[in-house]
């Protein structure tokens, strides 16, 4: 009786001690690892540092891109320098303007998201919002970008061809930080549409 009342105590307390830190999977996450060698916790483990790992790479790739998307608006929004050297007598250059605009927005938006998910543990958008969102936002924003860099480019070569001065230097400038933001949030786009393709609903 009191081997049973001891091996008894020792279960409960091996109950206590079992994971209630380590998180339950989900049931795509042991479809996943069903479908190879059976369950696999190092399996899980792995998918778990893999969505880490590309959150991160998310949240890099577009803390740079919210950072090209703004100084390209700040230069070019200090690009008055009096009679023809004001930037909103172009149309080209306010195109530009207000492209860099809102791809500071949505980028400066969809790091404050990253971050206070890396933070709290807790997600704004479920897996299958954030990963549409994501990928058809990035998309746009990179298009849109170098719609308008492309399109700044032919006038600004004009421009230096008869007078190469401070503003259009500071042209050549915004549409640099517009191109290095295009690129960015294109790699970004790719992470989003892998993220996308591993979706349990596709």
């Amino acid at each position: 009786m009191m081997s049973n009342s001891g091996d008894t105590e020792a279960k409960k307390q091996s109950d206590e001690s079992t994971p209630s830190q380590i998180p339950t999977p989900t049931a795509a996450e042991v479809a996943d690892a069903e479908s190879g060698n059976g369950f696999s916790v190092g399996a899980i483990t792995r998918r778990w540092r893999r969505k880490e790992i590309l959150q991160r790479g998310s949240l890099g790739l577009r803390g740079l891109g919210f950072l090209f998307s703004l100084l390209a608006f700040i230069v070019m929004a200090s690009n008055k320098h009096g009679d023809w050297k004001n930037f909103d007598k172009y149309e080209e250059y306010r195109y530009l303007l207000a492209i860099a605009i809102l791809s500071t927005l949505y980028t400066g938006a969809q790091v404050l998201r990253h971050v206070h998910e890396l933070s709290t543990g807790k997600l704004l958008l479920e897996g299958r919002n954030s990963a549409i969102v994501e990928f058809f936002g990035d998309q746009i924003a990179s298009y849109l970008l170098v719609s308008a860099a492309s399109t700044a480019v032919p006038l600004t070569n004009r421009m230096r061809e008869g007078a190469d001065n401070i503003f259009t230097d500071s042209s050549t400038a915004a549409i640099s930080m517009a191109f290095f933001a295009f690129f960015l949030l294109a790699l970004s786009a790719l992470i989003s549409g892998y993220k996308l393709s591993t979706q349990s609903y596709i």
